[in-house]
Order: C-alpha cells, then structure tokens, then sequence
C-alpha cells in the first residue's frame, strides 16, 4: 500500500485540472472543471464562490467523485478516480493558506467573503494504467 499511495501522490501533489461531480438538489449528476491540489493527507482542495451551485451541492450532498492525472491527449498519464466527501470551509487559516495569485481573477484576496475552499476527503482512489489492466484501489480504513 505505502508504494500506491506514493503513486497517487504523485498525481495529486501537484496543482491540475480535475472533473468534479457533484449530485444536484434533484439527484442528478453534475460534472465540471476544477482546479486541485492535495496535502500530505491525500486531502484535495479547490477554490470556489461561496455561493456557487458547487457550494449549494455539496451543503446538499457531501458525496463526490473527481478525475485527474490526464490533461492531454498527447500525454494520457496515468490517472485516478476518487471517491469522497466535501467540506465547504470559511476558515480564515484555510482560505489563506490556499490561496495563490491565479486566484486573483476571480477573488479579490484570501480575505474575499465570495471564496471559500472545498475539501474533499477521499475514502476510495483508484489508480488507472492505460490498457485493459484492472485499477489497484486504495481505500480509508
């Protein structure tokens, strides 16, 4: 397990453009782009307006899933599916410590009251090869 972590992370630990689902107020999935990047806990994080129909989402229904690790068709690494739960946080020490300067286009700071940061705590990842090879799985315990 210590060596599949350690792949996932590979993936994870840097910033990149992920898919996102989330299940509307009716039940239905919601899938769009988001941008990630996850701490030594294998948590992700994302920015997000505090009232964005991600943020009513997931106060409605923590579940999501997410897609990363291929950002081109030239390039088609390795890559993950990941089950979780979300978290809306405010917390000023959250919303700091996420914040990078590409933020600025859409918030006026870490101290902006529309940004707020997901968190999401995966409890199933799976790791994808290409080819029609079966995904090692990681899973909290």
């Amino acid at each position: 397990m210590p060596d599949l972590k350690q792949r996932i992370m590979d993936i994870l630990s840097v910033p990149q453009l992920t898919s996102c689902a989330t299940v509307t107020l009716e039940g239905k999935p919601w899938v769009r782009y988001v941008v990630t990047v996850a701490d030594a806990d294998m948590n992700i994080r994302f920015a997000t307006l505090l009232e964005s129909r991600k943020a009513e989402q997931i106060r409605h229904n923590s579940e999501i899933h997410m897609t990363c690790g291929v950002n081109s068709l030239n390039d088609m690494n390795n890559y993950l599916q990941i089950q979780g739960r979300a978290r809306i946080s405010t917390n000023e020490a959250d919303r700091h410590a996420f914040w990078n300067d590409k933020l600025g286009s859409v918030f006026e700071g870490p101290d902006d009251p529309n940004y707020c940061v997901v968190i999401v705590e995966p409890y199933r990842i799976e790791y994808c090869t290409q080819g029609p090879f079966e995904p090692d799985v990681w899973s909290k315990c």
